[in-house]
């Protein structure tokens, strides 16, 4: 085949694979000199000094536990004791209606655990503390629609600034309507359990 048609055609095509080589050789040499693409400013420390992160959670049968992390991303110590103050927001950022106390908070009957004695927690710059939330996820007829916390939001302890947690996973109380909590410790230390909040 030949014409001036197929000639202009082959010099486009030969012109575009030109580019392509150029480019890429562009990218080849940028990666020899060292060039990097650049990198995202990290995330200031709020104004407590802390940061909530969302930790591992456990579902089983429609009880789930699921563990919140304090990072004292300041530069001082930071001490906790006790239970903090949680409040659920939904999709919207409106205050969800749950009863929230320490322990089962009649999410578990007596004797299923979910009650954890407090203790002070002293956190150096750059370590963590957790807490846990314990729920079902049950939907009862007749007892109002389910409902679900997509924003958490924390009083570490009494006095400090509230911080703010947006949930990749939805506490998904159902209707239920109560959360269990457990008191500040160090990741990995052992609970200590005198007995849940009994059934009401």
């Amino acid at each position: 085949m030949s014409g001036p048609g197929w000639g202009r055609r082959v010099g486009a095509v030969a012109g575009a694979w030109a580019l392509a080589g150029a480019l890429a050789g562009c990218g080849d040499l940028a990666e020899r000199l060292g060039e990097s693409p650049p990198r995202a400013e990290p995330v200031p420390c709020p104004e407590g000094g802390v940061r909530l992160m969302e930790g591992e959670g456990n579902a089983a049968m429609g009880l789930r536990v699921s563990d919140v992390r304090l990072l004292n991303c300041g530069t001082a110590v930071y001490e906790l004791e006790g239970y903090p103050e949680v409040r659920l927001l939904d999709r919207g950022g409106r205050p969800v209606e749950v009863s929230v106390a320490p322990g089962g908070n009649g999410v578990v009957a007596a004797g299923e655990g979910g009650g954890e004695a407090a203790r002070k927690v002293v956190l150096r710059p750059g370590e963590a503390a957790s807490t846990s939330l314990l729920w079902r996820n049950l939907v009862t007829d007749g007892a109002g629609a389910a409902v679900e916390g997509w924003v958490l939001e924390v009083v570490p302890k009494p006095g400090a600034p509230r911080v703010r947690l947006e949930l990749e996973h939805a506490v998904d109380l159902g209707n239920t309507g109560r959360l269990g909590l457990g008191p500040w410790r160090l990741p990995g230390a052992p609970p200590s359990d005198p007995g849940p909040s009994p059934l009401p």
